[in-house]
């Protein structure tokens, strides 16, 4: 991305998104655009705060910590703010593993049903038979 300002739509277009998410995080005091009257003009920072905050939603990440990370890189620099964001996409695979070993738990437990009742119908049928 360039170092120009961008407008709202160019801001949709580049990242997918709407012009009420767009100022959706800026009410969150996630993004903080320029203001030129009525029109909102996106900087640099701005698409690497979006681009962070997209990442962290997609991975199920809290807008509160999403929040914390990017400020850290403002207030103690990119060293602090890498380090808080492994640990807590580090935190988030592990949750997201554990849902997933629940899933295929009830994935299994499903298909035994269905087999079951598979067989029972193939009985069912045979004795009508």
């Amino acid at each position: 991305m360039s170092e120009e300002l961008m407008g709202i739509r160019a801001m949709c277009e580049a990242f997918d998104v709407t012009p009420r998410t767009l100022r959706f995080y800026e009410q969150k005091e996630l993004l903080f655009p320029l203001r030129e009257g009525q029109k909102r003009l996106y900087n640099r920072r701005d698409r690497a705060r979006l681009k962070l905050i997209l990442r962290g939603k997609k991975y199920g990440v809290s807008l509160e910590e999403i929040r914390q990370i990017v400020d850290l890189y403002d207030h103690d620099g990119e060293g602090l703010q890498i380090t808080k964001a492994i640990e807590t996409a580090r935190r988030r695979l592990a949750e997201m593993m554990e849902q997933r070993a629940a899933l295929d738990a009830v994935i299994n437990e499903l298909a035994g049903h269905i087999a079951d009742a598979e067989k029972t119908l193939d009985r069912v049928e045979t004795q009508a038979a």
